[in-house]
């Protein structure tokens, strides 16, 4: 007994079963993604470390990798509201970054923030989603007017959203950060019996902020820098990635997500 099967015939299986395979491939990621939603993080906080390296790796300026990752930024602000995300926070540079690079550097990255964050503003998704724009750190006493008007307008056009925050760390030392509110607790006359955590955190940058739950740093090398958001991220998970930053797209942000997702908290217990 022979099989008598037409190439066409052979050509139409194959493609039924591999939409069939794209379907359900679909209908398996919506659902393990809303199935890990009871345990997603609600404050997550990337350090985007590599932008220089990879632009060294592919014989680029360093201005240029920041480039690449801003552009990247974008696809990961708009994964994570896909997901779920609440508040999302990037740690843009610090006041060191800015002292210690080159000129040419400093400017070019200045010039990156304007472009950036002009185009942020003009996002339909950060209106549809509701997404408040936050800017922490000392770019007030670091940014050229040019530059602190364009922040102050997505801080203005977007403070009236609840429904999601994305918070950007420019010019921002965590060192300073904490300095600074040990010398507004003590200026304020405040007794040191009287001095409870929630008085620290009142007295911090990020008092508006909930504590990070999850914290990301891309670029491969594991630790954290300049004190980094250090009264924040007491109780927060850690996910280091090799990748640096401009190749850490949506779909290694969602990765790591669903490895928060897997992770048992004990909090001590």
């Amino acid at each position: 007994m022979s099989l008598n099967v037409k190439h066409n015939d052979i050509l139409y299986l194959y493609s039924l079963i591999f939409c069939g395979y794209i379907f359900f491939s679909k209908i398996f990621h919506v659902y393990t993604m809303n199935d890990s939603q009871s345990n997603l993080p609600v404050h997550v906080v990337i350090i985007p470390d590599g932008n220089r390296r990879w632009a060294k790796n592919h014989s680029l300026n360093p201005w240029e990798g920041h480039e690449e990752g801003a552009k990247n930024t974008e696809k990961i602000i708009e994964r994570a509201h896909q997901i779920g995300v609440r508040c999302l926070s990037f740690w843009g540079s610090s006041v060191d970054n800015l002292k210690k690079r080159p000129f040419e550097e400093k400017r070019a990255l200045l010039n990156i923030y304007e472009e950036y964050f002009q185009k942020l503003l003009m996002n339909k998704d950060i209106h549809a989603n509701e997404a408040r724009i936050s800017i922490v750190g000392c770019w007030k006493e670091q940014f050229p007017e040019s530059l602190k008007k364009i922040l102050e307008k997505a801080i203005q056009e977007t403070k009236q959203y609840s429904k999601n925050f994305l918070n950007f760390f420019l010019a921002y030392n965590g060192d300073e950060e904490m300095l600074t509110a040990i010398r507004s607790i003590i200026q304020q006359g405040i007794s040191p019996d009287s001095i409870t955590a929630e008085t620290i955190k009142a007295h911090l940058y990020t008092k508006n902020l909930p504590p990070v739950d999850y914290l990301i740093r891309t670029g491969g090398e594991p630790h954290l820098s300049a004190g980094f958001m250090m009264w924040d991220t007491a109780n927060a998970q850690l996910y280091f990635s090799d990748k640096f930053f401009p190749d850490f797209g949506g779909a290694d942000f969602e990765l790591a997500i669903r490895e928060f997702s897997d992770r048992v908290r004990r909090m001590g217990r």
